[in-house]
């Protein structure tokens, strides 16, 4: 079948009246090129679920990609033994196409007799990891791309213990997708209140009661009892705003100061490049608002609001931006201190800071490694260890108590609350985050992490570079021997085979090299450690931020370009 036939069959399924129309130009214009960028493959479906570009096609977040992922979740839940009567929890966020996407999801799975639950508006993706175990739904959906450009979206699934699909339910799941007929042959279900006979199949749009639920969930963190800190704060036009104050409220602490152009969700994004605040400029306007108000904290929530940024003031002025492994270490002391037994888990990815095993080791508390990505952090916890505190560097979070974690994803609302108080803690001793960092470094040493990522338009180029790497690893870098090459496709300290590379270096340098699972990126982190001598923080962290620069120009050279 050629890609104008796939494309006719396709528009004859669509009922989405703007992709019917984008499509029928298409065809009438004969671009090839739009057809073949649309026809010529599909989006897969993996452990990230589906995520791409808006527009008609396979290859392309639409409605029919929707119906048709949809319908595959819900052949795998009726084909499944551990299926508990087929109820899935729906939720999505305020980008291009979110609701839509999440009322067809719903249509579909009521169609199939599945019961299924609507969140009640756009919400935070922790909201809904957290609503799945709630509930005791048997899976979950998030209609969000995240942090990806505005005219994106995606689509994660969950399963029942609140936590993203792993191996091997996505392939299992796909398989199902293939399976699936045309979309306008899908027996739907109907909104409540519609009726089109007695037979009708509906699903159930929950009330506030949820978000409450899961405010109520956050009361397991250790929060401790200090609440003097003024923070300044962005959405960055996501969803998180709401949930936000409303949790800094309800524990206690004085409203945020929000970012006014940055409050209210917006799917074009149109005060930042990119909305991720990890990009250069992301966080501009709430830096500036912080430092107009006096705030001791700027914190922002990336557009599903399940991550979290920190940035804190500088004794001389400015601001600077704290790393998701210095995040992560001092979250991971904090909880430790709040939380008693033997039995106590800390874990993170890889790609993370080697210092939280330490951390861990220092507190007594057991400590685990996992392929990167929270379904795996999630994961860690076994019947004899209590997972009560996960992270990963980008900016991922996900804290508990005496009772575990209670939310199985991370979770920017409940990371955000957890700065603020332990930044009130460290303001009532007249201390900052930076003083709590520095008694870090003076403990175990400075350890300096950072990345490099190389965007590429041709995946064929990270796919060469990695095989290069393979066949031919480089004996040092930046003046550092090579000491070990671990091959991440192998399987490694018992973990599932992932493609990626670690090199690890004198010193305990470490530089993990991996394809991106969501965009088209080769991924290097890099991390080193320098002991301090004496008092002396401010050298060891010039010291270590030399050293990374040097690696980085090292690794640089056997990457594309």
């Amino acid at each position: 079948m050629n890609l104008r036939e796939r494309a006719e069959l396709w528009l004859a399924q669509d009922p989405d009246p703007v992709t019917q129309a984008e499509l029928s130009l298409i065809l009438e214009s004969g671009d090839t090129a739009a057809l073949a960028a649309r026809f010529g493959s599909a989006l897969e479906f993996g452990t990230a679920g589906l995520r791409g570009e808006l527009g008609a096609g396979p290859n392309r977040m639409n409605r029919v990609t929707v119906m048709r992922a949809a319908a595959g979740l819900g052949r795998r839940l009726l084909g499944g033994r551990e299926a508990r009567g087929q109820a899935v929890m729906i939720g999505y966020d305020a980008r291009h196409g979110s609701r839509r996407f999440a009322l067809d999801t719903a249509a579909v799975l009521s169609g199939m007799g599945i019961r299924a639950w609507l969140l009640p508006g756009p919400l935070p993706t922790p909201v809904l990891a957290y609503a799945v175990r709630h509930v005791s739904a048997d899976a979950g959906v998030m209609v969000t791309a995240s942090h990806n450009p505005p005219g994106d979206n995606g689509y994660k699934v969950y399963w029942s213990d609140g936590s993203q699909i792993v191996p091997p339910l996505d392939e299992e799941i796909s398989a199902e997708i293939e399976a699936v007929g045309p979309v306008n042959e899908l027996p739907l279900g109907i909104a409540p209140g519609g009726s089109r006979g007695p037979d009708d199949q509906t699903w159930k749009v929950l009330g506030d009661e949820i978000v409450q639920a899961y405010l109520d969930a956050l009361r397991q963190i250790p929060l401790g009892d200090a609440r003097d800190v003024r923070v300044a704060y962005t959405p960055l036009h996501g969803v998180g705003a709401g949930t936000a104050l409303r949790a800094f409220m309800e524990f206690g602490f004085a409203a945020p100061l929000v970012v006014p152009e940055q409050c209210l969700p917006d799917p074009a994004f149109p005060t930042v490049a990119f909305p991720n605040p990890e990009e250069p400029g992301a966080m501009d306007l709430v830096l500036e608002l912080a430092g107009r108000v006096g705030a001791d904290l700027a914190l922002a929530n990336d557009p599903d609001a399940d991550r979290c940024a920190v940035a804190v003031p500088l004794p001389g002025g400015g601001w600077r931006m704290l790393t998701g492994d210095e995040v992560g270490c001092l979250l991971a002391e904090y909880v430790l201190g709040g939380t008693e037994g033997d039995d106590r888990l800390v874990a993170t990815t890889i790609v993370s800071s080697s210092l939280l095993g330490k951390i861990a080791r220092e507190h007594g508390a057991h400590y685990s490694e996992t392929l990167t990505g929270f379904k795996w952090i999630m994961r860690a916890g076994s019947p004899t260890h209590r997972l009560v505190f996960g992270y990963e560097e980008a900016l991922g979070y996900s804290l508990g108590g005496d009772r575990g974690v209670p939310v199985h994803d991370k979770d920017g609302i409940g990371a955000a609350l957890a700065v603020a108080a332990l930044a009130a803690e460290a303001k009532r001793d007249g201390r900052t985050l930076l003083d709590l960092l520095d008694d870090q470094a003076r403990r175990f040493g400075v350890h300096a992490t950072g990345q490099l990522s190389v965007r590429v338009a041709d995946r064929s180029l990270i796919d060469g570079a990695v095989a290069a790497l393979r066949q031919a690893p480089p004996p040092e870098l930046a003046g550092r021997a090579v000491l070990k090459v671990d091959d991440l496709a192998e399987g490694v300290d018992n973990l599932p085979p992932t493609e990626g590379l670690r090199f690890r270096l004198e010193g305990g340098a470490r530089v993990v090299v991996r394809p991106s699972g969501t965009e088209p990126k080769l991924k290097s982190y890099l991390e080193v450690v320098v002991p301090v001598e004496g008092e002396d923080v401010p050298a060891a962290r010039a010291k270590a931020a030399a050293e990374l620069d040097a690696l980085r120009t090292a690794l640089a050279v056997h990457l594309p370009t």
